[in-house]
């Protein structure tokens, strides 16, 4: 693991744990349907013993019981179901008592793979027990209309003493995220908060440190690319001499929390390189579209992924947005030379995506790949976040604009891509954080009709759900919005923190624009 020495002793010792016959063995033997639920599992004694017992029993035990053994050392976690308390209640209410629910206290710490909290805050739900970096920003904008701000910010001060502790800012709290991100929301999450505070100088003056920690995560190594050494982790030196960014993960094994999933996948599709495979699958994580077909070569199968052959869209476009916030934050504390260094930076990005990314003849942004030298077929709702950052033309963003009309707009919302595949970032699904994109991209470019039935549209898939059920979920199929959502490696959650948040941003967005 790289920088492991950074990490803590428990970090470290929960890696470890990873690496060991005993976890392996575990997460093979098919003792649990999920394996993240067995990364994690609290031991109940120091793990060293633990290994050390398991290493004596399976030598000197003659009827060696593994499952029975994972009992007596581990104590599992739950998943807890989220059970409407009253059935009365209407979807706003019901959003406010779950925020009660998915709400955790500052961590005390246990020998676990989580990585301990200093600061309250809100987790998904479902098998997603720990606070989660992109989902976070949705959340908090229904904490933000639920009048409970104090809560999101210590969200964002958890981010931070991650980042500071950890060197970035992990994919969530736990050991096994440690070696990714995911889309950077740390500068819009500090923007989203700013209108909350009463002394708006102290507190850019407070983050802007973080958010340019996380700019700098992000550019590692740009410095170094060279026409012959093009690529270094996140970075990648285009043709043209600009760079943009892509994901990454700095490990290339089978991700512990699917370490079975993994194995049995790279073992089925004969994949010719492992590492490669493990390590794209990592980097699709990297992204929070696990999976998708805009990652695999083969839009039918998850072993062509190959993320990191990818210039995404949206990355580049939440970089160029982290660039302007960066420029504008250090206009706004008289640095000057900062914040014209940021806007050249921003200004260089926006060239290059649109010299690499924007297709005329189609009208619409797609992702670039590395080994074809052109756009991807896929068309995604990741073409909408250049509207949410302004990067574009009023005449670029009608453009995109009638794609979304034409292409992406379904009876209960906006379908995530045009590929109807297993993956669950796929048709017929839609996502709570892509519709927030694509509004409020729509609206900063005056398409407020296509906006607010896209809103509507959402708003009552959601609220169907809810009244037949009594249940919010991570995902939904917009397509037939009568049949519930699926694909991908687990069953639909629910909960579900972006989706509250959303939903209640977007009512409150509607009740002021009407």
């Amino acid at each position: 693991m790289s920088h492991r020495t950074n990490y803590s002793v428990a970090a470290q010792e929960s890696l470890t744990f990873f690496e060991s016959e005993l976890f392996k063995q575990v997460q093979l033997s098919g003792i649990f349907s999920d394996s993240k639920t067995f990364a994690d599992a609290i031991p109940r004694r120091p793990i060293k013993e633990i290994i050390a017992l398991y290493q004596t029993e399976t030598k000197h035990v003659a009827a060696f019981n593994l499952a029975e053994f994972v009992e007596q050392h581990f104590t599992l976690p739950e998943n807890n179901e989220i059970i409407v308390e009253d059935s009365s209640a209407d979807i706003e209410q019901q959003i406010n008592a779950l925020w009660q629910h998915l709400a955790k206290p500052a961590d005390s710490g246990d020998a676990s793979s989580l990585l301990p909290l200093n600061h309250p805050y809100v987790v998904p739900g479902g098998r997603f027990r720990e606070i989660y970096y992109w989902d976070s920003y949705f959340t908090a904008q229904g904490l933000i209309v639920a009048k409970q701000a104090a809560l999101a910010k210590s969200m964002l001060d958890n981010f931070v003493d991650l980042q500071a502790n950890y060197g970035c800012i992990p994919n969530g709290n736990r050991s096994y995220y440690l070696s990714r991100s995911q889309p950077p929301i740390l500068g819009l999450l500090v923007d989203l908060l700013l209108p909350e505070q009463q002394q708006t100088e102290e507190f850019l003056a407070q983050y802007i440190v973080a958010i340019e920690r996380e700019y700098h995560f992000w550019m590692q190594g740009s410095e170094q690319l060279t026409a012959h050494y093009s690529e270094h982790r996140r970075v990648v030196r285009m043709p043209n001499g600009c760079v943009l960014n892509r994901y990454w993960d700095d490990q290339a094994t089978p991700r512990p929390e699917s370490y079975r999933e993994d194995i049995e996948l790279a073992h089925q599709s004969h994949v010719t390189c492992h590492t490669d495979f493990y390590r794209n699958i990592r980097a699709a994580c990297e992204s929070g579209w696990d999976f998708s077909s805009r990652w695999l070569s083969d839009s039918q199968s998850l072993a062509s992924i190959c993320t990191t052959r990818i210039i995404p869209v949206d990355l580049n476009s939440l970089l160029y947005k982290t660039e302007m916030l960066l420029a504008s934050y250090y206009r706004a504390l008289n640095e000057t030379v900062n914040s014209a260094n940021y806007l050249k930076k921003a200004e260089i990005r926006r060239q290059a995506m649109l010299g690499y990314l924007w297709c005329d003849n189609s009208g619409y942004f797609f992702d670039y790949h590395l080994d074809t030298h052109r756009q991807t077929k896929v068309k995604s709702l990741a073409g909408v976040l250049p509207l949410f950052v302004d990067l574009v033309s009023e005449a670029q963003a009608l453009r995109v604009a009638e794609a979304v009309e034409q292409d992406f707009l379904q009876p209960g919302g906006l379908v995530t891509t045009l590929v109807a595949s297993h993956q669950q970032w796929d048709a017929p699904n839609g996502w709570a954080p892509l519709q927030w994109f694509a509004v409020q991209g729509l609206l900063n470019y005056r398409h407020d009709h296509l906006a607010e039935t896209v809103i509507e549209r959402w708003q009552a898939t959601v609220a169907h759900y809810f009244n037949d059920s009594g249940k919010l979920m991570e995902k939904y199929n917009v397509c037939q919005p009568d049949i519930v959502a699926g694909g991908g490696e687990y069953n639909v959650q629910e909960g579900f923190g972006w989706t509250n948040g959303v939903y209640q941003a977007f009512a409150h967005l509607s009740r002021h624009v009407q």
